[in-house]
């Protein structure tokens, strides 16, 4: 492999990984400040699951001034719902949007995202190995 084309598949190996494992950690921040907004004014209802998905689910809950809620974003940490459980829900009362399942928090995203990182580094070490490997024979 001639040396150009060995340092653009690293760079760009190198970038991919960079980006995806920075992503995940933004991921992981971004549950992290929904949680602690969730927290510091955190109103608790009954929400009944309209919709179910691993990554997205529709709930429906009423606050205690009566305006039934359906966030168009849905629930956080969603998985293992079903429509038509009933769940209790924990959100933010200034912004009843963000809605979370009683009980879950960024724990939940941390083990996926640390996942996402560990397989994204297993396959781009190899893969720069290998290119390594290459240019070191190509040039003697």
């Amino acid at each position: 492999m001639r040396e150009a084309t060995a340092r653009r598949v690293t760079r760009g190996v190198l970038i991919a990984a960079t980006s995806i494992s920075v992503l995940a950690v933004l991921l992981v921040l971004a549950a992290w400040r929904n949680d602690h907004t969730i927290n510091s004014d955190k109103g608790v209802a009954t929400a009944e699951v309209l919709s179910a998905g691993a990554l997205r689910s529709a709930v429906s809950f009423v606050t205690p001034d009566g305006v039934t809620h359906n966030p168009r974003l849905g629930v956080l940490y969603p998985t293992n719902l079903t429509a038509g459980q009933r769940i209790d829900v924990e959100y933010a009362r200034a912004d009843p949007d963000l809605v979370r399942v009683a009980g879950r928090d960024v724990r939940v995203a941390v083990v996926p995202a640390g996942s996402v990182i560990v397989v994204t580094w297993l396959v781009a070490l190899p893969t720069l190995w290998i290119v390594r490997r290459r240019t070191v024979r190509a040039v003697a």
